[in-house]
């Protein structure tokens, strides 16, 4: 992760690290976009775990040409395979729960819960990788939860299922996200995303077919399960490179576009109206995201 130690400030080469690092990161905001926009258009076809069968699948055909074309599938290993196997296990449930949430309530609102997921990192984070649970980690979730009422507003009226999906879906991603952590210390993003293709493919596999029917996609669905695999694909690949490239805290602000333009999309598309609730909370949530970032690297920096 490159740093700035210069104190005058950044150079024109550590702004223009930061700019490319940016751009990686508006392609993860159009691939995690584009992944929700197929993502509905193939649910009135298709359950949830068809769509991550057939997600899984050609996400595994891309990564088997794409890793020996890159040199990359001998980084192929199995050195951790329970940890790869919670963490497949933890992304799938998040997934699948984020594909039936988008299909109940508005984008905006699955987006702005999404982005919870590093909140319940914080929480989790002390169970799971054995981390300290700072006073400023505190304060973090709980500006964060206080974000996460503002934008679910739980009340009979509006705790739903959809609402409880994308909470979920963001619990299931931060697990996903503590598991990856632990991995990336021995294990390559080809290694990481060739089991999590393969073995989520058999994970759809069994859970679609548990009731004995699995739905083949029509020739209008095949575009969009294509979309998905490959949004999903790059979208772990621009954050990756993204985050390799400049500080955390200098393009996580662009991840919030995602919600503003998930607003704007599911307004044009699907009349969905932009509810301010939802933004203000967002607010708070990626504040307190935020926040926490910034306070880790400037202790690492004084440390340091």
């Amino acid at each position: 992760m490159a740093v700035y130690p210069d104190p005058n400030g950044p150079t024109e080469a550590d702004t223009a690290h930061v700019l490319r690092a940016a751009l990686w990161m508006l392609g993860a905001v159009v691939s995690f976009s584009t992944m929700a926009v197929a993502g509905r258009a193939v649910s009135f076809e298709l359950d949830t775990f068809e769509i991550m069968m057939y997600r899984s699948l050609v996400g595994f055909l891309i990564v088997m040409i794409v890793a020996p074309a890159a040199g990359t599938l001998t980084q192929v290993s199995l050195r951790k395979p329970q940890v790869q196997l919670l963490r497949n296990i933890c992304h799938f449930t998040g997934q699948n729960l984020w594909f039936y949430a988008i299909t109940l309530i508005p984008l905006a609102q699955v987006f702005a819960l999404e982005f919870t997921s590093p909140l319940w990192v914080l929480v989790l984070s002390p169970l799971l990788l054995g981390e300290k649970l700072t006073r400023m980690r505190i304060v973090a979730a709980l500006i964060g939860f206080i974000g996460i009422l503002i934008v679910a507003r739980p009340s009979p009226e509006t705790l739903n299922v959809g609402t409880l999906s994308a909470a979920g879906a963001a619990i299931g991603f931060a697990g996903s996200i503590i598991f990856t952590k632990r991995l990336t210390r021995t294990e390559t993003l080809t290694c990481i995303l060739f089991w999590m293709t393969l073995t989520q493919t058999f994970f759809g596999l069994a859970c679609a077919g548990f009731d004995g029917d699995i739905a083949l996609p029509s020739a209008v669905s095949v575009p969009w399960l294509v979309l998905i695999a490959l949004g999903g694909l790059t979208a772990h690949f621009c954050l990756t490179t993204a985050l390799s490239i400049a500080p955390a805290t200098l393009i996580t602000p662009v991840d919030f576009l995602r919600l503003p333009l998930i607003a704007v999309i599911g307004l044009l598309a699907y009349q969905e109206p932009v509810d301010v609730f939802v933004i203000l909370g967002a607010a708070l949530i990626f504040g307190a995201n935020y926040l926490n970032l910034w306070f880790q690297t400037r202790k690492k920096h004084s440390s340091g």
